[in-house]
């Protein structure tokens, strides 16, 4: 099984970077994951709520734990999203194109975490529909 075979296979879906504002892509993400029929969880330190939803300051803040998360924030935020993702658990994690770091995916992998960093989008990938919930 591939990297985002696996990834999309999960349970619980967070979306760091999810946004109130729906024209940004962490948004966007948010509500295809959501569609798709999976349970997932915003995570966004600056608002509240996203789509309606309660959102959390950080993945270790959410009523479940999660086991895969979707990153969209910049670079430099990416890397304090991964630390918070190894205190948490998190089993894989799917940085989308733009909120790759380097360093981030390097500290995730060594800590067993499963990593897709290549550019390869979500968003892309739940539109053909391949990957049901």
């Amino acid at each position: 099984m591939n990297s985002i075979d696996a990834f999309l296979k999960y349970q619980t879906f967070a979306v760091a970077g999810a946004s109130r504002d729906r024209s940004k892509y962490g948004n966007i993400v948010y509500r295809a994951l959501q569609r798709s029929g999976r349970q997932t969880f915003a995570i966004n330190p600056n608002t509240d709520r996203v789509e309606g939803d309660l959102a959390y300051a950080k993945i270790g803040d959410t009523p479940r734990s999660v086991q895969a998360l979707s990153v969209v924030t910049s670079p430099e935020v990416s890397l304090r999203v991964v630390q918070d993702a190894i205190q948490a658990g998190v089993k894989s994690i799917w940085f989308q194109p733009g909120a790759e770091n380097n360093q981030a995916s390097q500290l995730a992998r060594q800590a067993g975490i499963e990593v897709i960093d290549d550019g390869s989008c979500i968003l892309v990938v739940l539109a053909r529909g391949a990957h049901g919930a």
